[in-house]
């Protein structure tokens, strides 16, 4: 047996009270209630920038498609992997395809497809559904915007913008997009 020091703990016996267990439990509750709000914060920020990450690249295949195989190439929101939908919402997914025949479709099937961002609002310029990249690598009609927030949240919008020549980029979406975006239905 081991010897004691008066009514004590044996001498060598280690443990944490449950005053002390409570107390570091306390703690790491305050902690956790004040990182929950910045860390979410940073988790939907980083949900947008994933989808316009995902749609520049996209974009940029699309483009590269239709330069190198003298074709035009489409980049286009569909519901089924397969087709162009009418739609100026993108989250439900999109696909990249050839289109030789010019019926805004592609041909032979989707070259690419994505299944969306679904925790993210995605939506297109007014009368944009889709950019339509020429063999020379020009983006034809008027420039397109795509843009990207949380639903009802204009704050953290962020855009892709492709202008006639081409050319594709990421940006902070300005008030009226991120308004726009926010309030889509």
């Amino acid at each position: 047996m081991e010897p004691r020091h008066g009514l004590g703990a044996p001498v060598g016996q280690r443990g944490a009270t449950l005053v002390e267990q409570i107390m570091v439990t306390a703690l790491v509750a305050v902690l956790a209630g004040i990182a929950a709000p910045p860390l979410s914060r940073l988790l939907r920020r980083n949900e947008i920038r994933a989808a316009q990450a995902d749609f520049i690249g996209a974009l940029q295949y699309t483009r590269a498609l239709a330069a190198q195989g003298g074709v035009r190439a489409l980049f286009c929101p569909s519901t089924d992997g397969a087709h162009c939908s009418d739609d100026v919402r993108w989250e439900r997914g999109w696909l990249v395809g050839r289109d030789r025949d010019h019926d805004n479709q592609p041909d032979g099937g989707a070259d690419r497809s994505g299944p969306g961002h679904r925790q993210v609002t995605i939506v297109s310029t007014e009368g944009r559904r889709q950019v339509r990249f020429q063999a020379d690598g020009s983006a034809g009609g008027n420039n397109i915007t795509l843009t990207f927030c949380h639903p009802g949240r204009a704050e953290q919008a962020l855009s892709v913008f492709v202008s006639r020549s081409g050319r594709v980029r990421g940006t902070h979406a300005d008030a009226a997009h991120a308004d726009a975006c926010a309030k889509a239905i």
